[in-house]
């Protein structure tokens, strides 16, 4: 089998490095385009419409570059943008020419900070202190639902910064017009070096949906983001206030009832008001402290119920808003196998209880230069009937160098306090861990990433690393993994796959785009090898697979379609139950194979199924997951998915499992700011089922009025096991 592993790297290493070297990617300009931005002569009303005097004497920017569906040519969707500031905002207004108008429209929900994907979009991406590695973006669709995020190197998305700012839309016969209103107390920026103007990146982005149509300016290569801000166009002369100290207050007010039940009878009941705050103070255009006090999350999007049946860990990621923001600056964010830092292992009572434990207070400080990062998060979290109190600390240092470089350095610390009635004796857990980036060139990209982590109370020091490299261009990508974890590496505050394994996964793809067949928009075939072996006997197999995607296709509607299978060899000699079943220890080989499906997914129906049939251990597997999404109007939004697994004869002695998961979902929005969602899931395994019933009002820019419900019942139709939970709560955002 190695011998196959290594021919078949061979050939896809050959094939990959004789591509043509036109591959589209161009570097980026010497000297960046300028924008002289005008100061408006009077006041600017924002209603969608702009049509004030001082919107008729500036610059119009409408030479934008198509990176989709074909990289350059004439640009069907054209958009003109101008922009003007006073002494509090920046102001945007763009046109978005559609010949359709209202009926070209494509936009799924009016959820803040949509995926991307869905919707008709315009946005603009800011780096105001000229780092050329972070950008602030701004986006929008035609109804004028608002996404914020940071962007770091290009790629890392920190969707959880929210900050303030206005827009509105108006849809219009020939497209839709948008107006933005950012304040400057919401940009970190440095203090003018000359003279009171000063010169900031900015990239603009349009994306007409129903064609899948983007485009940006300035121009930026196909194969990489609108926000790679080495290529940013430059905002000059805007007068702009001196930076000075702000400071942003958002005090809440929370009601929760909790009930649980023993079939009928209620074994616990609560009912507590709650009070707390956030702060955030800016003392610098460089510097920020967080400030969290008797921290809530109850607004959090729950998790989703999954049937794990391989032998890794499964990653859940973040939904607690205070932990999203400037995550992006921690070692190791970007990728889901070696997390020195997960923040989900902050506030929850034990590591295998997923029951909240109550947070006394947060802090983050973070400073952001041109030449280096600094950040710094403590969290103390409150000893609850299951769990110690614990001390969680942070500190992050980053250095950047040359124009897309950085090292940085991290340590993580938590000290577990001493719990008498749980006999828990104090403990401390440590990593260090050493990380950077490497770009020789723009389609080049090097990470690495080395940690170490002491635990006092097994009195073990562990290890681990992860190296990557890799090439991406318009016509083909190729890079390798590498990850090492020792059997000792114990990350207190972190996240890993798996325990005693080094991981090699290399491979690449070939891309596509046919110019004579535009029924299909982009066509991937490629491969990727998947092989793992122990770190403590590296000659120990462990698990091998070969992910093998002929018909990886984007149709010109952006519909999917898959062909894969994954030749895969197992070698179990560990205690392994994925789902009860027992599968005995030794060698197994089995061939899966995969074929998916999903329609446009921003039309008012649509749908998606996957089929995944085959071998699986010493028996058989078939898993069907299709899902349905109905939305007539923007804002109404149905969805339904399905999930069923049918094992034969796996495991000792062979066993048969059928297992069913059902999912759905209602949105309703009266505007982008009064929503309410209700989310229902059932699995059939452990005959659980879950509500979440969430209304929200933001009746002033990122203050909210939250009403939530959640019920959890174990054995849906006979309950044995309940727990109730309403809360109600809100906040209040004030920035001096």
């Amino acid at each position: 089998m190695k011998r196959i592993i290594g021919l078949l790297l061979i050939l896809i290493s050959g094939a990959l490095w004789s591509q043509n070297d036109d591959t589209g990617n161009f570097p980026p300009p010497d000297y960046p385009v300028e924008i002289q931005v005008k100061k408006a002569s009077g006041k600017i009303t924002l209603d969608g419409i702009p049509n004030e005097p001082s919107w008729e004497a500036v610059e119009v920017i409408d030479d934008f570059f198509r990176r989709e569906p074909r990289q350059g040519g004439d640009i069907k969707y054209k958009t003109q943008v101008r922009f003007l500031y006073d002494d509090k905002n920046l102001y945007v207004a763009a046109h978005c020419i559609d010949s359709l108008g209202l009926k070209g429209i494509r936009i799924q929900d009016l959820r803040r900070d949509f995926s991307w994907g869905e919707n008709d979009i315009f946005g603009i991406a800011l780096d105001p202190q000229s780092l050329k590695q972070y950008a602030q973006g701004f986006q929008t669709t035609p109804y004028g639902n608002q996404r914020d995020f940071q962007n770091f190197n290009g790629n890392t998305f920190d969707t959880g910064w929210n900050t303030l700012w206005k827009v509105r839309t108006q849809r219009t016969e020939n497209g839709y017009m948008v107006e933005m209103a950012i304040p400057f107390k919401s940009l970190r920026y440095n203090q003018p070096e000359n003279g009171n103007t000063i010169e900031w990146g900015m990239t603009l982005v349009r994306y007409a949906r129903r064609d899948i149509e983007v485009s940006t300016f300035p121009a930026i290569p196909q194969s990489f983001t609108p926000y790679r801000m080495t290529y940013a166009a430059k905002l000059t002369g805007i007068e702009v206030p001196s930076p000075s100290e702000n400071i942003r207050v958002e005090p809440y007010a929370l009601y929760q009832y909790d009930e649980n039940k023993e079939g009928t009878i209620v074994t616990e009941k609560n009912s507590d008001p709650k009070v707390g705050f956030d702060a955030k103070w800016a003392m610098n255009p460089r510097t920020v402290l967080d400030l969290t006090v008797n921290t809530d999350f109850a607004q959090a999007d729950v998790d989703r119920a999954v049937n794990n049946l391989e032998r890794f860990n499964i990653f859940f990621p973040e939904r607690r808003q205070f932990f999203l923001e400037n995550s992006g600056i921690w070692a190791g964010g970007l990728q889901q196998s070696i997390r020195p830092f997960f923040s989900r292992r902050i506030g929850l009572q034990g590591e295998f209880n997923a029951t909240p434990a109550p947070i006394d207070v947060g802090a983050r400080f973070t400073q952001r230069t041109a030449k280096n990062g600094l950040a710094g998060l403590y969290v103390r979290q409150r000893e609850t009937n299951n769990s110690a109190a614990a001390n969680f600390g942070v500190f992050r240092y980053l250095k950047n160098y040359g124009r897309e470089n950085n090292i940085g350095v991290m340590l993580t610390h938590r000290l577990d306090e001493a719990h008498n009635e749980l006999n828990l004796e104090k403990n401390n857990n440590t990593t260090i861990t050493v990380d950077g980036q490497i770009r020789p060139t723009s389609q080049w990209d090097i990470q690495y990433l080395f940690s170490t982590s002491i635990d006092e109370q097994t009195g073990k020091t562990g290890f681990a690393g992860r190296f990557f490299v890799g090439n991406e261009t318009n016509k083909y990508y190729y890079g390798w993994v590498t990850e090492y974890t020792d059997a000792d590496y114990n990350p207190g505050m972190g996240f890993i796959r798996q325990n005693n394994v080094i991981r090699h996964n290399p491979g690449g793809y070939y891309i596509w785009r046919p110019k004579k067949k535009n029924w299909i928009r982009r066509w991937d075939p490629g491969m990727f090898v998947n092989y793992n072996h122990d770190a403590t006997d590296p000659g120990s197999f462990q698990q091998a697979s070969l992910y093998i995607f002929p018909v990886y296709t984007w149709f010109k509607d952006n519909s999917f379609a898959e062909v894969s299978l994954t030749p895969t060899w197992q070698n179990i000699n560990f205690d392994f139950a994925p789902l009860g079943l027992e599968i005995e220890p030794k060698d197994y080989s089995y061939i899966r194979y995969l074929l998916r499906y999903n329609t446009d997914q921003s039309k008012k129906l649509s749908g998606s199924v996957q089929y995944n049939f085959g071998n699986f251990y010493n028996g058989k597997r078939n898993t069907l997951v299709t899902g349905l999404r109905f939305a007539p109007l923007p804002h109404i939004a149905v969805t339904a998915d399905y999930e069923y697994n049918d094992i034969k004869g796996v495991g000792r002695p062979e066993q048969d499992l059928t297992t069913n998961l059902y999912s759905a979902s209602l949105r309703l929005a009266l505007n982008p700011r009064v929503q309410l969602s209700t989310f229902y899931q059932y699995n059939s395994f452990n005959e659980q089922g879950r509500w979440n019933v969430r209304f929200s009002w933001e009746y002033m820019p990122l203050s909210f009025v939250y009403l939530v419900f959640n019920d959890t019942q174990t054995d849906v139709f006979d309950p044995v096991q309940s727990t109730t939970q309403f809360i109600s709560k809100i906040t209040f955002l004030k920035q001096f």
